[in-house]
């Protein structure tokens, strides 16, 4: 029987080190909690850091997939997956920055469509940069996940790319404020910051999700929405967390069990 065709998410942002990597990881986690397939694909050519973070040494990663597809040599996607652990995969970008910039932007698609058809959810992480890999993503994903937090610099290029993506009608998106990225910036209010953006802001992590020994978590490749203390601890920002997870799956219908 064939399988019924998941849901793809892009996380994504108009500034570097808003938190982009670990909320996609801490999204897995929350898919996983609800049982589904996950995999999460690191776009970032420039230095993703998927695999990094999950402390997950890989053989092949995305430019594998290119060469051997471009070569005749591609077989099954399952080849060029590294497993974290049930229910959770990873596609790692080239260890190389020069492998990535080898890798045509056609095949993002070609990725991304049998991606689907092998998971429930396919995640998708990426640089801030507005080239022509990441539009080609963003105009084919289901749902996008802006993240921004309370800094000036990164509220003002924001408003900018809203603006762009108000112009050609693409409204397939939510926002995320990332208090937790830097608790200790409290620039705007959360009235001004929507008042800047001119749209509403649709999930908020706060400065109390900021771990101080997130280090230990990185080192140690832990996801922190799968830690048993998660849900009563920071219970506001797993609900955060769940909200968005439950968003994308709703779309298509399904019922989520907790």
């Amino acid at each position: 029987m064939k399988r019924k065709k998941g849901k793809t998410l892009c996380i994504f942002s108009a500034k570097g080190g808003v938190g982009k990597t670990i909320t996609a990881i801490n999204l897995a986690g929350i898919f996983k909690t609800l049982d589904k397939k996950v995999l999460l694909i690191d776009m970032d050519f420039s230095g993703g850091g998927i695999a990094l973070a999950l402390n997950k040494p890989f053989e092949k990663n995305i430019y594998n997939f290119v060469d051997d597809y471009t070569n005749n040599r591609y077989h099954d996607f399952n080849d060029y997956v590294t497993k974290v652990m049930d229910n959770i995969d990873i596609l790692p970008s080239p260890k190389d920055p020069r492998q990535g910039m080898k890798i045509d932007s056609k095949y993002v698609e070609i990725i991304i469509d049998k991606a689907k058809y092998l998971y429930d959810v396919v995640i998708i992480d990426t640089n801030h940069f507005i080239n022509e890999f990441n539009i080609l993503t963003l105009d084919i994903v289901d749902k996008i996940l802006f993240m921004v937090t309370n800094d000036p610099l990164d509220i003002k290029n924001m408003k900018s790319l809203i603006s762009i993506f108000r112009d050609i009608n693409l409204n397939n998106y939510k926002i995320l404020l990332n208090n937790s990225r830097d608790p200790y910036k409290k620039y705007f209010t959360l009235y001004d910051i929507k008042n800047i953006l001119k749209t509403n802001i649709d999930y908020t992590l706060s400065g109390n999700f900021f771990i101080k020994n997130i280090d230990t978590y990185i080192m140690e490749g832990k996801i922190i929405t799968l830690e048993s203390k998660m849900p009563n601890v920071f219970n506001k920002e797993y609900a955060t967390f769940m909200a968005i997870a439950e968003n994308l799956l709703k779309e298509e219908g399904e019922a989520v069990e907790k």
